[in-house]
């Protein structure tokens, strides 16, 4: 995971910031939240146990890797193009296509690997990923050869079953991760906004196996989070969101994009609380991964549990969500008028009238938002129905500093006349930070 974070907050911003999430509670407490459609219909294919001792096997390999090239697998050096190249060998070897692409940071060249999966539609592209960089003072075990040993062996079973998935598969690798998310930002650059559009969504996942792990999931793309949820439900581990990784890993830069993003992390340097310890085990007042970008980051720094587990998970995701049956366009209403919305002021909304249809909305409206702002966790965004109901799609949040919200949100309207005024609220409830509603849109 990249050192990199933003942290713009003052202490006072963040006290005004809480004091008005609290006089926004009220307001929260009267709207329905937007909630995910099911994600893995009864036709997805259950996906297969994945072999810790496999995943193991290849953080072997990298920790010898690195063994080898100076005690890492760094940017730059010569462990990490060993690494890429152990890699692609065992992703041609099992049918896949691949290719690596490069990019250039601090004056060396750098090296992305992508991996295609035959077939599946072209025009939905479910991608997994993980960096497969190192810092320069450890081999980086599970920083990040856990992420990337999961996903390759996820990858390597997809070919044992010779699935036949309904989206097209992709599994991706990124350079330069620990300079501040390089490879992934040079790869998403890369692609015309047509091919972007073609993602149904990207699964990252950066330190899945720490030694004092806990269980956290990514709250980015509601259906994403809702297929790992369950899966964690139903083996009865409770799971948190994750915070401590925000804009600090590659899913931040496909979801600047406005493709979809989910995922999985176990901890870095954060200190698990005694609550934590009580539900997930460890120890308390401790890191979950004491080791973090140290030297200390081998083969004995993973915990096999968590391994194993996030291991299967991502395989879950890769099967419930690359098979579901693909759900072809709806109809849609959109407007991409420039709305202002004003510094810690007053709500402002943007309309879009619905016309011709029958009967209530579905009970799976699509709705799509693109807000352009310098601070997004300022942010409440609201549907409002032509009755004047107010569905929350997003709260606001002291700690959330990224910009701009980019998402689509489902929202149950079926109790909703489909015909009328729908409306897009937003409102700006602290200062500093300013954007405007750039589009949105309805797809019924």
């Amino acid at each position: 995971m990249s050192l990199s974070s933003t942290s713009r907050l003052s202490t006072s911003r963040r006290t005004a910031a809480a004091v008005a999430l609290a006089l926004t509670g009220l307001v929260a407490a009267t709207a329905p939240t937007a909630s995910a459609a099911p994600t893995a219909p009864a036709a997805a294919l259950a996906a297969p146990d994945i072999p810790l001792a496999n995943v193991k096997a290849h953080l072997t390999q990298l920790q010898s890797i690195a063994t080898a090239n100076g005690g890492n697998r760094a940017h730059g050096r010569p462990g990490y193009k060993a690494s890429i190249d152990y890699l692609k060998a065992k992703l041609d070897a099992a049918g896949f296509t691949t290719s690596v692409t490069t990019f250039t940071s601090s004056g060396a060249t750098g090296y992305n690997l992508i991996a295609d999966w035959p077939g599946g539609d072209p025009n939905q592209i479910l991608m997994s990923g993980a960096h497969l960089d190192s810092v320069s003072s450890g081999p980086g075990i599970n920083d990040n050869g856990s992420g990337s040993a999961a996903v390759l062996e996820t990858a390597l079973a997809v070919s044992r079953a010779q699935l036949k998935p309904t989206k097209h598969l992709r599994f991706g690798w990124w350079g330069a991760e620990e300079l501040g998310l390089v490879g992934s930002k040079a790869y998403v650059n890369s692609l015309p906004a047509t091919e972007r559009s073609k993602f149904s969504g990207y699964l990252n996942f950066d330190m899945i196996g720490s030694p004092n792990p806990g269980y956290f999931v990514y709250d980015d793309d509601p259906a994403i989070e809702k297929t790992f949820k369950d899966y964690y439900a139903g083996l009865g581990v409770p799971t948190e969101i994750e915070t401590e990784g925000d804009g600090r890993s590659d899913h931040a830069n496909f979801k600047n994009v406005g493709i979809p993003v989910g995922g999985l992390f176990t901890g870095a340097s954060r200190t698990k609380t005694s609550a934590q310890a009580q539900k997930w085990g460890g120890t308390a007042g401790t890191a979950f991964d004491r080791c973090y970008h140290s030297s200390c980051d081998t083969t004995a720094n993973i915990n096999d549990t968590a391994l194993d587990r996030n291991s299967d998970a991502i395989a879950h995701a890769v099967w419930a969500l690359g098979t579901e049956s693909t759900v072809p366009p709806g109809d849609v209403h959109e407007n991409t008028t420039d709305v202002a919305v004003p510094d810690n002021g007053a709500a402002v909304t943007s309309s879009v009238t619905v016309s011709g249809r029958t009967g209530n909305a579905p009970a799976a409206l699509k709705v799509g938002v693109d807000i352009k702002h310098t601070w997004r966790g300022d942010l409440v965004v609201d549907l409002v129905a032509p009755d004047g109901t107010a569905y929350r799609l997003k709260s606001s949040s002291s700690s959330d500093s990224a910009d701009n919200v980019i998402a689509t949100y489902t929202v149950d309207a079926s109790s909703e006349a489909a015909n009328g005024t729908w409306k897009l609220r937003v409102q700006d409830i602290a200062t500093q930070d300013t954007g405007y509603i750039d589009s949105w849109k309805l797809t019924f």
